[in-house]
């Protein structure tokens, strides 16, 4: 386990070093987008003069609170990442991010995508949302706001080492959830043998 402190736009060397279970705390252009903003800016195309190369994609509805004209976030825990497995792939073709953030992990669709593009998804913990919210740091601009609604929206972000991320899954084709699910089911396996001879 080794720890990083990234800054974006990530690069293709930086995502490379990175294995399961290292910790990364990241700087720099984070924004949301659970299933309704991935769909839409899959449909768009993006948004113009919005550049995700290299950024942070977080799957979170962020509670935001307006203080004069600026945006303040309140809490940002993450969202069930799994509800994005369907979509992750084409969202990666169409778009070069290089880190996912979110919690539960994600699917095998979505691990082959990594792999191919390059991108590692990496696990906040669920609960702490005021955490995220003190790593998260200013508002730079929100987009589908009057579309989506709050927690739908994509917020982007200037984090600010956000973070502790833990890699559970890598740009080598290594899941932790494989690995866990792995060992529990063989300890099932076993407990079932000794407790019920079968």
């Amino acid at each position: 386990m080794a720890e990083y402190h990234l800054t974006t736009p990530v690069d293709d060397e930086a995502i490379s070093k990175l294995h399961v279970n290292d910790v990364v705390y990241l700087t720099g252009t984070v924004f949301t987008a659970r299933d309704e903003a991935h769909m839409e800016l899959m449909k768009d195309g993006g948004v113009e003069g919005f550049d995700m190369t290299g950024l942070g994609l977080y799957h979170a509805g962020p509670v935001m609170k307006k203080e004069g004209e600026e945006w303040q976030v309140v809490s940002a825990g993450p969202t069930t990442s799994f509800r994005m497995e369907t979509l992750e792939p084409k969202f990666l073709e169409m778009f070069p991010v290089k880190l996912i953030i979110g919690k539960g992990g994600m699917g095998p669709l979505t691990l082959a995508a990594l792999e191919k593009h390059n991108v590692v998804y990496v696990s906040f913990t669920g609960g702490a949302g005021a955490l995220a919210a003190k790593g998260l740091g200013k508002v730079k601009t929100v987009y589908y706001l009057d579309e989506l609604g709050m927690p739908e929206a994509v917020w982007v972000f200037e984090a600010k080492e956000f973070g502790p991320l833990v890699v559970s899954m890598d740009a080598h084709g290594n899941s932790i959830y494989d690995v866990v699910n792995a060992k529990t089911k063989k300890e099932m396996e076993r407990i079932f043998r000794e407790i019920l001879g079968v």
